[in-house]
């Protein structure tokens, strides 16, 4: 299994899930744009199309993008300013595996977070703040997250805004999952959850799930949960029903392919490929060709995972592998198909053709992208040296994964570095050195070993969390059972009552009209109860079908009404006619008065 250019053509194409959101014909965005009268919609279509133009043309998507900071800054309107270096910034994170768009990003965003700070507007300082505690992982600087994720936090906490407070929680979830508080991750993203199912703001409400959804999914993916992982990833999949903006058919394309790495995570290979060919149908079907380009990685990603190289090769010379690599190069990213191009050789023991790809592949790595790209890449050439029996070089490059490790935080690539290079000072005599690197080998080991457990305990809370939730909606449930028994008690009880008094009613001299309101409301309340139970009970039968539904109140109506009309004459003119029961009426009240007289002597 080769995990280093997985871990590395995912990092590149992180943006690109995201950017697919907005996705649309650019044509109609231009025609939009062209047609718009104000500074805010122009605005609103240069975001959507320099966002857009991301993953199509990079010098379009920069100049609209500085034609939408000139727009806003001309207007001297301070929200849609804010807007406009917030959108170049989310736009620029979308290639957050490359140094100049991370640093770009950032910029942008401290400039909106400046803006908003100067005029006190708290709903875009938060947001603001929020964007950069995201870039930040991606950096990583775990330190700064925190710093800004605590300081959107406290602030959002004071705002009538659930989407930012949701976006919080799960910004805070990002943060401990990073530092290894899996736990205290699981927690916040819950929270998250709650605050999206709970928000009144309707129009938001079916988004904010569904990217509550993905971050458990993520969550579920990261401590090899990958059951509940699906889980949560097909509950956001369904959560595009309920979204009507235009970009939900390109989402799904990308769905597909997401869902068809969690089953290739699974082992589950046949099913992961039908995924991919489900993504990529779905983009022939939009005639977007872009939208391929993920599922293209993953099926590219899933043959070095199953050590099938051959089966790579073959696919990176297909008509498939020469899109992917059209759409790389187009972009600049010819570093990233010499290094594909370099793995799969070294795996086929085509070592002098890797050694040519890796030195074309160099200066990409090292001068254009994040240090994650840069642990990728120095893995792959430690490992190929190791292989051609160049120990020297593959010590150097292990070391330098050990070190960007290290300043990263990533425990399990410097362990993993660490055994690398005791094996390799042991194999060229160098005994002292290979013990050193094997006692750092057993330190982060146990260092390891701890964060296992607290991924093990992770996995306890979330199945307790879990059966907790289905506790409290069970709960709920039976509370709101009982509730309904009384009210369906209360409502027997009162009917019963009605008709009590319509029959006493008719034991005495009262006026015809008056037993005959009190009959029309108590035939009412009886059979419209009656209607009640069956439409509450009709369910097992129709499923909630509206056509059976509406079938059965209508046979139900043709049944009842009519009775429900003969019954109420009979008994009401009965009660109305030659007061039949007033000789009853006289024997209770003699009665009643006697016992009265008798109580006062």
């Amino acid at each position: 299994m080769n995990k280093p250019l997985k871990l590395l053509l995912l990092l590149i194409f992180i943006g690109f899930k995201t950017n697919a959101q907005q996705a649309a014909a650019i044509d109609s965005i231009k025609q939009a744009l062209a047609g718009a009268k104000t500074d805010a919609e122009k605005v609103y279509w240069l975001d959507n199309l320099s966002r857009t133009l991301m993953n199509v043309n990079l010098q379009e998507a920069e100049k609209y993008g500085k034609q939408l900071i000139t727009l806003a800054e001309e207007s001297r309107d301070r929200g849609l300013m804010i807007k406009a270096y917030m959108s170049n910034g989310l736009r620029c994170s979308y290639f957050g595996g490359q140094k100049m768009y991370l640093t770009q990003s950032i910029s942008y965003y401290e400039k909106a977070l400046s803006i908003a700070r100067h005029d006190n507007l708290e709903t875009e300082t938060g947001a603001a703040q929020l964007r950069l505690a995201g870039v930040y992982l991606a950096v990583p600087d775990k330190e700064k997250a925190l710093d800004y994720i605590s300081q959107a936090s406290s602030l959002i906490a004071t705002l009538d805004n659930d989407s930012l407070k949701a976006e919080a929680h799960n910004g805070y979830g990002n943060v401990y999952v990073a530092r290894n508080k899996k736990t205290l991750a699981l927690i916040e993203y819950l929270n998250a959850l709650r605050i999206a199912e709970s928000t009144k703001q309707k129009i938001a409400k079916a988004e904010l799930i569904r990217n509550c959804y993905l971050y458990l999914s993520s969550f579920y993916s990261g401590i090899e949960e990958y059951d509940k992982a699906i889980d949560y990833y097909t509950l956001a999949y369904k959560q595009l029903d309920q979204i009507k903006q235009k970009n939900a058919p390109y989402q799904r394309a990308i769905d597909m392919s997401n869902l068809g790495n969690l089953y290739a995570a699974k082992k589950n290979y046949d099913l992961a490929i039908d995924y991919y060919q489900r993504s990529i149908a779905i983009a022939d079907s939009l005639k977007f060709s872009t939208l391929k380009i993920p599922a293209y990685i993953s099926m590219l990603n899933q043959y070095l995972e199953m050590n099938q190289p051959t089966k790579a090769l073959e696919f990176m010379n297909s008509s498939a592998g020469e899109s992917l690599k059209k759409f790389l190069m187009g972009f600049k990213f010819d570093g990233v198909v010499d290094n594909a191009y370099a793995v799969i050789y070294s795996e086929l023991g085509m070592l002098d053709s890797a050694r040519t790809r890796f030195q074309n592949a160099m200066p990409y790595f090292e001068q254009q992208t994040s240090s994650n790209n840069r642990i990728s890449f120095y893995a792959q050439l430690a490992r190929f040296y190791k292989r051609t029996g160049e120990k020297d070089k593959a010590i150097n490059y292990y070391l330098q994964v050990k070190e960007l490790g290290e300043k990263n935080g990533s425990l399990d690539i410097v362990q993993r570095a660490a055994k690398h290079l005791d094996s390799l000072y042991g194999q060229m005599g160098n005994y002292q050195m290979a013990s050193m690197y094997n006692g750092i080998y057993y330190q982060y080991k146990d260092s390891a070993e701890k964060i296992n457990k607290e991924k093990e305990l992770a996995q306890v809370e979330a199945a307790d969390e879990q059966r907790r939730q289905a506790r409290l909606v069970a709960e709920l449930e039976e509370k709101k059972r009982r509730r309904n028994n009384i009210q369906y008690m209360g409502i027997t009880i009162g009917i019963a009552l009605c008709f009590i008094a319509l029959v006493v009613l008719g034991m005495f001299k009262v006026s015809a009209t008056t037993i005959k309101m009190i009959g029309f409301f108590a035939f009412i309340m009886f059979f419209e109860f009656i209607f009640l139970i069956f439409k509450k009970n009709i369910y097992s039968i129709t499923h909630g079908e509206p056509w059976k539904d509406l079938l059965f109140m209508i046979g139900l109506a043709a049944l009842l009404l009519p009775l429900h009309h003969w019954l109420e004459e009979k008994v009401i003119h009965y009660l109305t006619s030659h007061n039949r029961l007033t000789a009853a009426g006289h024997h209770l009240k003699r009665r009643l008065f006697r016992r009265s007289t008798e109580q006062q002597q």
